[in-house]
């Protein structure tokens, strides 16, 4: 998993629209990429809400968020319905961006081991560097974490 200090990897991905997102698009403004295993799971959907319900401060600060998962498009436009999500999710679907940051690997649930998503956050600084790392995330809560961090810088 890469590192406070680290520079993000380059990506360039779409959204659950077909909006192009890249790095470069990005650079120079902050942002946060969170990623998260799958669409309308109960942790992840926590998470989710968690952030939308505080969107209107994170839109305050002008820092976009955006949610990241290998699930496709059309599962990511159910998932954004359902829940009302203010926010766009990408497409990681070859799991290229998760392997850059570092955050596909190993887990296990009931004695089984898979490869999966690490449910991890990054926040991303105006020149690309990350800034602070959320390698264990509780989905509850999570919001209130980045914006309390977001605030101190």
């Amino acid at each position: 998993m890469l590192k406070e200090g680290d520079k993000a990897p380059s990506f360039s991905t779409e959204d659950e629209s077909g909006n192009s997102i890249s790095s470069k698009s990005l650079k120079g403004q902050k942002y946060i990429v969170y990623f998260y295993p799958k669409d309308n799971t109960p942790g992840c959907t926590k998470e989710a809400c968690s952030i939308r319900d505080d969107y209107s401060a994170f839109k305050k600060l002008k820092i976009p968020v955006f949610g990241v998962s290998k699930d496709s498009a059309a599962s990511h436009k159910k998932f954004i319905d359902k829940f009302k999500l203010p926010f766009p999710l990408l497409m990681d679907e070859d799991v290229s961006l998760a392997k850059g940051f570092g955050v596909w690997g190993e887990k296990s649930m009931y004695g089984r081991k898979y490869m999966g998503v690490i449910r991890s956050t990054f926040v991303i600084n105006e020149k690309g560097i990350i800034e602070k790392v959320f390698p264990k995330v509780n989905v509850t809560e999570h919001a209130a974490e980045l914006l309390d961090h977001l605030k101190k810088k």
